[in-house]
């Protein structure tokens, strides 16, 4: 009992002892913080990068894509291990264009990835209707334009007409686009057209053009295409966006075909794609399968199958069944993780120096302890002295040392702990308060497009890093501790 009470006391008096305890407490602190956001931007990252991939994707190994992904998506149901296992499928069809469109500062034009898809398909395999802007396209994802959307296309289209043709921009902008309200359309025909209808007999009413429905394709494109943040936003306060792009407006997409031959089309903007990962919001675009195969020319063809599983656990199982279905045919099977490897292995790489860096706070901390023990050891050799006169051991001796080296371990654990899981709570408040103060922005939301700093507290992260400081408190008190319990008492007397 008396080694607890002396260890107290020693706490309470030896204020050189706060050193040690302050030391602790940043390393365990700054430990928790940084796992904290290293495992939230590390859990975001997986699940956006999760969400736009399915469980297994199955790669075209040539650019064209492979043919007749009905055919394979039948055998996959057909195959009785792969039916009880997969969930959904769709294919998919990806390629490089350019996409142009009209802004205040004149045409626009910037490479994207387009990728065509079943919008109903890639619902249910996920990764494209939650990530939609619109609430109506989350529950039912559509390529159709809105009453919205139809109103700014029919406005701008007129609106183009009008002008390059000659009329009025001020009239034109004055003019209602309604469709109740359409004024009749004037007779852009050229002159010498219009004359021919002075030949005809002025009895029989000319005859009228069939009327063509045109029904625009929709076109969905990253938030960050469509959108721009301003620079000079001050440190603290939300990015001010700008829509470059509204729904109805018309954007022109230009690739190669499959002869190498430029085309392009027209495409109407129906939605946004947001993923808040700045790397896809700002070269994706979706438009329907159907009509990117027919605007490349390659029919019932497709770059990928996306495959949604019941349960993840199988995908390994999964995996080594679709490579033996397909083998021989120019397909990769893999899963996401396998797919999106290097940068998950990055960031665990990244967390893992990083830990060992921050590491080195609480080292710091146990060379402190060993300092103070030493001096305290050489202070006390008296005291050390009259106690094992007085009966106690050398065994006793080296528990008191090796305890006082624990109870500052864990006063500074404690308060670490506390401190670092306060910090983390109110990161994103800090954060604005640092900005606020300093004029510098801590966190830059252009690089992920989160709204706020994300965190992920794990216990078990929590625990070793307790763990650990309070093993090195231990470890460097040990040899202090060791060489009070070796003196002799009446050595340790004689000095007095």
């Amino acid at each position: 009992m008396y080694k607890w009470l002396l260890c107290w006391r020693y706490l309470r008096t030896r204020y050189l002892a706060m050193v040690c305890i302050v030391s602790v407490m940043l390393g365990v602190g700054t430990l928790i913080v940084v796992n904290a956001v290293m495992a939230g931007f590390s859990t975001k990252l997986r699940e956006r990068l999760h969400g736009l991939l399915s469980d297994i994707v199955v790669d075209a190994a040539e650019y064209d894509g492979f043919h007749d992904p009905e055919g394979k998506m039948a055998a996959i149901r057909a195959h009785p291990f792969l039916a009880e296992r997969v969930e959904a499928m769709t294919p998919t069809l990806e390629i490089f264009a350019m996409i142009q469109f009209q802004t205040a500062g004149g045409p626009l034009t910037r490479p994207i990835r387009l990728i065509g898809v079943e919008p109903e398909g890639r619902r249910l395999v996920g990764g494209f209707a939650e990530y939609l802007t619109k609430p109506e396209n989350k529950e039912k994802p559509s390529f159709a334009l809105t009453d919205e959307a139809r109103v700014r296309y029919e406005w701008v289209r007129r609106f183009n007409h009008r002008r390059f043709h000659g009329a009025d921009l001020g009239q034109e902008l004055q003019e209602p686009v309604f469709p109740q309200h359409r004024q009749p359309e004037p007779d852009w025909r050229p002159p010498h057209i219009r004359d021919l209808d002075t030949l005809r007999d002025p009895n029989k009413p000319p005859p009228v053009p069939p009327k063509v429905e045109f029904e625009p394709t929709g076109i969905v494109i990253g938030y960050a295409i469509g959108h721009y943040r301003e620079p000079g936003t001050p440190a603290g306060e939300p990015p001010v966006e700008r829509r470059t792009l509204h729904e109805g407006d018309v954007t022109t997409i230009m690739t190669l075909n499959s002869q190498w031959r430029p085309v392009e089309q027209h495409f109407v903007v129906v939605d946004y794609f947001k993923s808040e990962l700045s790397e896809y919001d700002a070269n994706y675009a979706f438009v329907p399968l159907k009509e990117l195969q027919r605007l490349r020319n390659l029919p019932d063809r497709a770059t990928s199958l996306q495959i949604r599983l019941k349960s993840y656990d199988d995908a390994p199982k999964v995996v080594e069944t679709l490579r033996a279905l397909f083998a021989g045919q120019p397909v990769a099977v893999q899963t996401w993780e396998d797919k999106q490897g290097p940068l998950l292995g990055a960031i665990r790489v990244e967390k893992g120096i990083l830990n060992v860096l921050l590491f080195l706070i609480v080292g710091v901390a146990g060379f402190g302890i060993l300092a103070i023990f030493s001096m305290i050891v050489i202070e006390k050799t008296r005291d050390i002295g009259v106690l094992k006169a007085l009966g106690a051991s050398s065994w006793g001796i080296l528990n008191i040392f090796i305890g006082y080296g624990l109870l500052l371990g864990l006063v500074g654990c404690l308060l670490g702990t506390v401190g670092g899981l306060l910090f983390t709570h109110y990161i994103n408040e800090i954060e604005k308060w640092l900005a606020a103060v300093t004029g510098i922005g801590v966190f830059n939301g252009d690089v992920y497009y989160f709204r706020t700093i994300p965190t992920d507290v794990q216990l078990s992260t929590v625990f070793l890093v307790n763990l650990g400081a309070v093993a090195i408190a231990v470890a460097f008190s040990i040899l202090p501790a060791l060489r009070a319990a070796m003196l002799h008492p009446v050595q340790a007397l004689r000095g007095e």
